[in-house]
């Protein structure tokens, strides 16, 4: 019976280590994706402001091209 219970806990307790690290390695891998999603959102926020100042640009120069005739 004794012999039974070691060969209960010793895979008991090498489970319950192997979980531990799994936990862990899942946290860090979450928060690694979490900062790439934030990365992300970043650069297309960057990316949609450029494209806004281009096309305000782009107005301005055809406004400006409307008004030399007239000039």
């Amino acid at each position: 019976m004794n012999h039974l219970q070691r060969w209960m806990i010793i895979p008991g307790l090498a489970l319950a280590i192997w979980s531990c690290g799994d936990k862990k390695d899942s946290a860090d891998r979450n928060l690694e994706a979490q900062k790439a999603i934030q990365e992300g959102m970043q650069k297309e926020k960057q990316m949609y402001e450029g494209m806004q100042k281009g096309a305000e640009n782009l107005e301005k120069k055809m406004q400006e091209q409307k008004e030399e005739p007239k000039k």
